[in-house]
């Protein structure tokens, strides 16, 4: 009997037992299948095959703004997924024209994920782990077969962010170019609103700043050598904290506080001594002279870590016209430190889609910190916010740093309220 001789069904079921490669190599081995595969009048048979993946269902999936997934394009997702696992692999055999898309795709599969019943469930997203594990060791972010555009430096330090730390980010040169950024005072303008944003006054996220970020306060809690080799390391502030803590997938949609601010925070921040800030900084020099970062390579040089608990609460809300069920919200918070301190903000939905946190803090009414940063990962997740501080004056040799600020979660926490 020839294959050709069998029912439909039962070729189907043969396909759905091929990797995707195997798939495609067999439609291409006669007109007949090739009509089989691609003019099916439906999609179903790409997404069985997508099904049989070790992915998330993407039914079941909420983007990072907490708002399912539509219009569900079965073949072309398994398409880009597959072509991303072979080029992440064989990193020549990406063409020019697909690298930023690559990229996109692997960071698409980090963000569009299910969410979590609470941060001690064991249903950790199959695409966090899937990606994870094809990108363990980090030759996607750090290889130099080619020079990124701008946008795929973009892509690259997004994926980095939500993956975690890579080796590279043990070697001390990578240690000093991360504290180099964070700790330029020219990379804080009203342009950027101080922020770890682009320059062009468009408040789209600057990624490579919020990576640099990223690695600074890593740095406080993995501990990082260039004699140890990471492979994966899993702390809060990589790819499994990325999921949205939703009991029951529970909507968002209509709660006040659908970002989860109401509750127990821990705010960490970083700083260094202002003289070797202003040294590093040099302002006799002009804004296109490169700045000696030798200050970061001194074995003298200290970063302090710190962490302070904040508790919020939601003061009011502000109608968003683009995002209806996701209002701006604005909240204070009572910092535990045995004194008057307060901290007073807002978190709202950028154009681009990402949830910006903006607050000041100080003492008896007098503010006197002003920070700015994003959420990485869902909303509510573990992951926290990542972004940068510095004075609500903004003068010119005030201090800056970076900040992490993450929720404590508790049973009654995970709720929307």
């Amino acid at each position: 009997m020839n294959i050709t001789d069998l029912p439909p069904e039962l070729i189907e079921q043969i396909l759905l037992e091929l990797d995707p490669l195997d798939f495609a190599a067999f439609a291409q081995s006669s007109r007949s299948f090739y009509d089989f595969v691609y003019k099916s009048p439906d999609a179903h048979i790409w997404r069985e095959l997508y099904l049989a993946q070790p992915l998330d269902d993407p039914r079941t999936c909420l983007d990072t703004l907490g708002f399912p997934l539509e219009d569900i394009d079965w073949k072309w997702e398994l398409q880009r997924v597959t072509r991303a696992r072979t080029v992440v692999n064989f990193i020549e055999k990406c063409r020019p024209h697909e690298r930023c898309g690559v990229l996109q795709t692997l960071i698409d599969l980090v963000t569009r994920i299910p969410p979590s019943p609470s941060v001690l469930s064991d249903q950790l997203s199959m695409n966090l782990l899937w990606v994870a594990a094809l990108v363990r060791g980090g030759a996607v972010f750090d290889h130099t077969t080619w020079e990124p555009s701008p946008e795929e430096q973009q892509l690259r330090a997004k994926l980095h962010t939500y993956y975690g730390v890579t080796p590279s980010d043990a070697k001390t040169a990578s240690k000093i170019e991360s504290r180099a950024y964070v700790y330029n005072m020219r990379n804080y303008k009203w342009d950027n609103e101080f922020g770890p944003f682009m320059m062009d006054g468009s408040g789209r996220v600057n990624w490579l700043h919020v990576r640099a970020i990223h690695h600074c306060m890593s740095l406080h809690l993995v501990e990082m050598t260039e004699e140890e080799e990471i492979v994966f390391t899993i702390f809060p502030m990589s790819l499994p904290y990325c999921q949205s803590i939703l009991p029951g997938g529970a909507d968002v949609g209509g709660v006040q506080d659908w970002a989860g601010i109401e509750g127990e925070w821990v705010v960490s921040f970083c700083f260094c001594d202002h003289r070797e800030l202003l040294v590093y900084n040099n302002f006799n020099l002009s804004e296109d002279d490169p700045l000696d970062a030798s200050v970061f390579a001194n074995p003298e040089f200290i970063e302090v870590f710190r962490s302070i608990t904040v508790h919020m609460r939601v003061l009011s809300t502000e109608p968003n016209p683009a995002y209806p069920t996701r209002p701006r919200i604005y909240f204070a918070g009572e910092i535990e430190t045995g004194s008057e301190h307060v901290m007073n903000g807002w978190v709202g939905i950028t154009d681009e889609g990402v949830v910006r946190w903006h607050f000041v803090s100080g003492e008896e009414g007098h503010p006197i910190w002003s920070s700015e940063g994003v959420q990485v990962g869902g909303i509510r997740s573990p992951y926290g916010v990542l972004g940068a501080w510095t004075t609500v004056f903004h003068d010119a040799h005030d201090p800056i740093g970076p900040f992490w600020m993450r929720r404590v979660f508790k049973d009654q926490d995970a709720r929307p309220t």
